[in-house]
């Protein structure tokens, strides 16, 4: 059987291990190339001790002219500002590039300078000519666009969450998209691997926060999917927090319902939208679901509440940050780019405990 060659620049963060696990299991799939700016001459499985005997690779440094290059396909798990400086070189060999970050997630520079405004980046886009080609790795929207491009822009983590959360409601009219609330609480892990005072285990241990209050940018890519779904355009209100567990992501997402909508009528819609997905599940409120239910997994669970006392409708949906909100849907793009079965190396149940 054909393999196609991977590289993975970032192999030494979270998201980066996180596809060399997946990767490693994939049949259609060798991984022969690492990179990370740090860690730079040490095999991988030093780094993480765990992949010990199953990838021993030695971690190159990205502008090693003796690097590693013959690659069919490669993945950028690197912060905003990396993937935009060098995809350039793989496209321009025909080699397809899948970025975690926001560099390629919006197709035009005033959108993309918004959302660079608020991680604090700067306006200005490396290589502005690409973005009019890339496509965004939500495959449940996007899945034949991505099946024909060669430049996928993963979402954000909470992004997965709060679109497929809200997706079904909006496409099928049942609320009123005016009303959006979204409460998300994500694990520590969705800072990345960088040191920080504040994810020291004395600051984290029994301690949760709100930040960036209506100022987060996930807002963007949310707000235009569900205006793409709606052919309008829709605002929201996001407020994210960090809760003191070391991944997932559980998003709780209110809307006011339109009159004649119900319990019924609201999970109608939620199962047929997603009847045909394999890594969507649709619940009820009879029983309470939890993220160590999808934990390495690269699963979304979504239950579904109606509050008939004040006609709201209150979705939870909850994701794995560092697998479905990161390499998870990465490999999932890479399986629709080179024609693989969709669910390739990513079926796997979650972790209990």
């Amino acid at each position: 059987m054909h393999k196609i060659k991977v590289g993975i620049i970032g192999a030494g963060g979270y998201g980066g291990v996180g596809a060399i696990e997946l990767l490693l299991d994939h049949p259609n799939v060798e991984i022969t190339g690492l990179f990370a700016k740090q860690d730079i001459g040490r095999p991988v499985s030093e780094i993480f001790p765990h992949l010990r005997g199953f990838c021993d690779l030695m971690v190159f440094d990205p502008e090693d002219p003796a690097a590693p290059s013959d690659f069919d396909a490669v993945f950028y798990s690197t912060p905003d500002g990396v993937g935009q400086k060098g995809a350039r070189k793989w496209l321009d060999r025909g080699i397809k590039v899948i970025d975690y970050s926001g560099d390629f997630r919006f197709n035009d520079t005033v959108t993309y300078g918004g959302y660079a405004a608020r991680i604090g980046k700067g306006q200005e886009h490396a290589s502005p000519d690409l973005l009019p080609g890339t496509v965004y790795g939500l495959a449940e929207l996007h899945r034949a666009e991505i099946a024909k491009s060669n430049l996928v822009g993963n979402p954000g983590c909470f992004a997965v969450s709060c679109i497929l959360g809200l997706a079904p409601a909006v496409k099928s009219g049942i609320i009123d998209e005016n009303s959006i609330i979204c409460d998300a609480k994500t694990g520590v892990s969705g800072a990345g691997k960088k040191v920080n005072p504040s994810y020291h285990y004395p600051a984290r241990y029994d301690s949760m926060n709100a930040y960036k209050i209506s100022d987060h940018q996930h807002v963007y890519e949310v707000e235009r999917e569900l205006g793409l779904l709606a052919k309008k355009d829709i605002r929201i209100t996001f407020t994210p927090h960090v809760i003191p567990m070391t991944r997932g992501i559980l998003s709780t997402l209110y809307c006011n319902l339109k009159k004649g909508q119900d319990l019924k009528s609201s999970l109608d819609a939620y199962q047929s939208f997603y009847r045909n997905e394999k890594f969507v599940r649709v619940f009820g409120p009879e029983k309470a679901q939890s993220t160590s239910d999808v934990r390495e997994s690269n699963f979304c669970n979504l239950s579904v509440n109606v509050d008939e006392r004040t006609g709201k409708l209150i979705v939870v949906s909850m994701i794995d940050n560092l697998m479905k909100g990161q390499a998870g849907s990465a490999v999932q793009n890479m399986n629709i780019m080179f024609g693989f079965e969709e669910t390739t190396g990513l079926l796997r149940p979650g972790r209990f405990p």
